[in-house]
């Protein structure tokens, strides 16, 4: 169910052991040939989808769209929070539903810069109310095999703006990729470094990591697919409930 389509008396009459699934994205670069709202676009269909396939055991807020992009705002257009307003929102919205009974959390993020703050975020609340269940996940994560799988150029895994990114955008949204400005973007490090934290101007030319001009759109459509069945998966098992067990 889509919390943004219920009335008050709708949510108030829902079983208590629904997943609360909210996405995560951002309005940030995304190089010459992809739109600022790339990351949400691709949170937010990936958790719909999800969505339609559990619409009994899912309650699916809208995306949290202003993400934690501090690194890309050398680039016109991009729009950040910081950290502490990012991770606030996130609280602020879990804290808001907890009082009225629901307990299990997830979210699905869609922006890299999102993932170390997202995680923040779910252990303060899992310190805070620890009776409650808190989880997150880059929605790329569950389509890693399906990424490496497809992609041609010498990256097999999602970066920014790449051919992974770009080709699910051409699927999603085909009329908002430039693909006369599809370029291949990226710089390394020599020698090569581990650990390092870098803004976007200073590791890429135009914004984007990757090799862009190999997308296609039967590329995204299965990324996509892979992604939403893994998600499926983790979302009821997480409805349905499950136990730890070991030696």
């Amino acid at each position: 169910m889509k919390l943004a389509h219920l009335t008050w008396k709708d949510v108030d009459v829902l079983a208590r052991d629904i997943v609360v699934v909210i996405p995560t994205g951002s309005l940030e670069q995304h190089g010459p040939h992809l739109p600022l709202m790339t990351d949400t676009l691709l949170a937010t269909a990936v958790a719909e989808a999800a969505e339609a396939r559990l619409v009994e055991e899912v309650l699916l807020t809208p995306t949290l769209w202003l993400g934690a992009s501090g690194h890309h705002l050398k680039f016109s257009g991009t729009l950040s929070a910081g950290f502490d307003v990012y991770m606030g929102a996130i609280r602020d919205i879990v804290e808001s539903l907890l009082p009225h009974g629901f307990r299990k959390f997830f979210l699905v993020n869609g922006h890299g810069g999102n993932a170390e703050p997202n995680g923040v975020a779910m252990r303060q609340l899992k310190a805070r109310y620890p009776n409650s269940q808190f989880g997150h996940a880059n929605y790329y994560t569950f389509a890693e095999k399906a990424v490496s799988d497809r992609l041609v150029g010498p990256a097999k895994t999602m970066r920014h703006a790449c051919e992974a990114e770009a080709s699910m955008v051409m699927y999603l949204r085909p009329d908002l990729v430039r693909t006369e400005k599809l370029r291949d973007d990226g710089l390394q490090p020599v020698p090569a470094v581990l650990g390092m934290v870098h803004h976007f101007d200073e590791i890429s030319e135009e914004g984007s990591l990757g090799y862009a001009t190999l997308a296609t759109p039967e590329k995204g459509k299965a990324i996509l697919d892979a992604a939403v069945d893994g998600l499926v998966a983790n979302l009821r098992a997480l409805a349905q409930g499950y136990v730890f067990e070991g030696e």
